[in-house]
């Protein structure tokens, strides 16, 4: 994953071709908009990797994030 993210950034960093213009210059601003994008969803997941690793380490369990979807009133509403 480290390995991957450290391409998207260095796609990133890569200068725009001055000599283009218009729909090309368009496209290519886009797909760098979105590899910034996957690569921060990347580091968001990462993060939540490490996070666990980290939790597993300290307690010796893994605890799962708290799903507040449907709270009482969505139950009883039923």
């Amino acid at each position: 994953m480290e390995e991957a993210i450290n391409n998207m950034i260095s796609e990133i960093r890569k200068p725009v071709d001055p000599e283009i213009n218009g729909s090309a210059r368009k496209a290519e601003l886009q797909s760098i908009k979105q590899t910034a994008i996957d690569c921060k969803e990347l580091l968001v997941e990462r993060q939540k990797l490490e996070q666990m690793v980290k939790d597993l380490s300290a307690t010796g369990t893994i605890q799962e994030e708290a799903d507040y979807g449907s709270g009482f009133a969505e139950r009883m509403a039923k």
